[in-house]
């Protein structure tokens, strides 16, 4: 099928819609569909067969997207929307396949030219605008709710990327054609392992505690970093032989929680790495003792989820929904929101081996039976089969 894929993103950047495409792309490619990609001026350009990356052209003035709803973005998609347009009108394609608020633009393509439009649901857009509090305007917020609703009602299918937004999509629409496809994939399937030990990584960040903690991610406030380091001083009260390896954040977020470790005397106990490229992050984790995620906010289940329950360490969430619609008290320690309850399950863990081995084993055990790469692919076979299927042929494609 030759498919048109509309990605209102900064694609490639490591962070969660981009690797959700990314590797949409590497298994649709690998299926022998053929993909034109309308995408931000922004990002590397990932090489895939099959793959025809079309790009809007520079903005001089925006040179970063940040994550979330923002007046950039409003911006920039008039020139995705334009762009998209100008290929409709050039090819024929047998599928609209669209992510995040591109999904307003599809359902208007859809229309306009016979198109059958399969829409990426990633999150709820107008939950986006107050989880990111980019308004509280409830007119905008209406309109959002409006233009969502018109989007899943007339896709002819829909993917949704954890059990949260599944169910919502299934009791507001129970008829509508949806598949749950979870972002199992594992990064080196398209970058590759680097060259790099873990030695040679424990020297370069004078890594010598026993135990290293781990978290791994962008430093969004959702993300619960002040929780994390908040919870590391009763953490190092009671266990002084460890330290906080945080990977990610742009130069600005790494400099204000540096500050806030600095502030809190805890600058011995925390590293930070800054942004580095998607195929380290394996790196990190085979050298860390326990992987943490103690994010506070939004629905989304994070992609990182599913490479650590593969990974054989030890993991500690908040009991928050975006977690606990993966995991459970049999595959991880599950804390409450709170400073002091994620310090305490963090100190469990370094201390019962046990406990250790058993989530470790009880992890490994539900990430091959459920969440497989080759559940990823099955699933997706499965929906684009069922789009084959809505094909129009009554209608010429201009």
């Amino acid at each position: 099928m030759k498919i048109l894929m509309i990605a209102p993103q900064p694609f490639f950047t490591p962070r969660g819609t981009p690797l959700s495409v990314l590797h949409r792309l590497n298994t649709l490619s690998k299926l022998g569909h053929e993909i034109d990609l309308v995408t931000y001026h922004i990002g590397k350009t990932i090489p895939f067969e099959n793959v025809n990356y079309f790009r809007i052209g520079k903005i001089p003035f925006i040179k970063r997207i940040s994550v979330g709803p923002s007046k950039r973005k409003i911006i920039v998609d008039l020139f995705v929307f334009f762009k998209s347009l100008r290929l409709l009108f050039k090819n024929k394609y047998d599928v609209i396949h669209t992510h995040e608020e591109a999904g307003f633009f599809g359902t208007w393509f859809s229309k306009w030219f016979g198109i059958p439009h399969l829409y990426d649901m990633h999150s709820s857009l107008p939950q986006q605008l107050t989880n990111f509090k980019f308004t509280k305007l409830k007119f905008l917020i209406k309109i959002f709710e409006k233009l969502e609703n018109s989007t899943i009602e007339n896709a002819r299918a829909v993917i949704t990327i954890c059990p949260e937004l599944f169910n919502y999509v299934n009791e507001r629409w129970p008829d509508k054609k949806q598949q749950l496809i979870e972002n199992v994939a594992d990064n080196s399937m398209v970058f590759g392992e680097p060259e790099i030990d873990e030695t040679e990584l424990r020297e370069k960040y004078e890594l010598n505690s026993k135990t290293i903690i781990l978290y791994a991610g962008t430093f969004e406030p959702y993300q619960g970093l002040d929780l994390l380091i908040e919870s590391g001083k009763s953490v190092i009260s009671k266990t002084k032989n460890v330290t906080f390896l945080l990977v990610g954040g742009n130069p600005d977020q790494v400099t204000h929680y540096s500050q806030q470790v600095k502030k809190n005397n805890l600058k011995d106990y925390f590293v930070f790495t800054g942004q580095v490229v998607p195929e380290m992050v394996p790196k990190f984790v085979d050298l860390a003792d326990i992987l943490v995620t103690p994010r506070i906010e939004g629905n989304n289940t994070p992609l990182k989820i599913y490479s650590y329950l593969r990974s054989g360490k030890p993991i500690v969430a908040t009991n928050h929904m975006t977690h606990t619609q993966v995991l459970n008290d049999d595959v991880s320690v599950l804390t409450g929101c709170s400073a002091e309850s994620f310090s305490e399950g963090l100190v469990k863990i370094i201390q019962d081996d046990k406990l250790k081995e058993k989530i470790t084993t009880n992890a490994r055990k539900l990430a091959d039976e459920k969440y497989s790469y080759e559940v990823y692919v099955e699933k997706l076979k499965n929906v684009y089969a069922y789009m084959e299927t809505q094909k129009n042929p009554a209608k010429e494609q201009k």
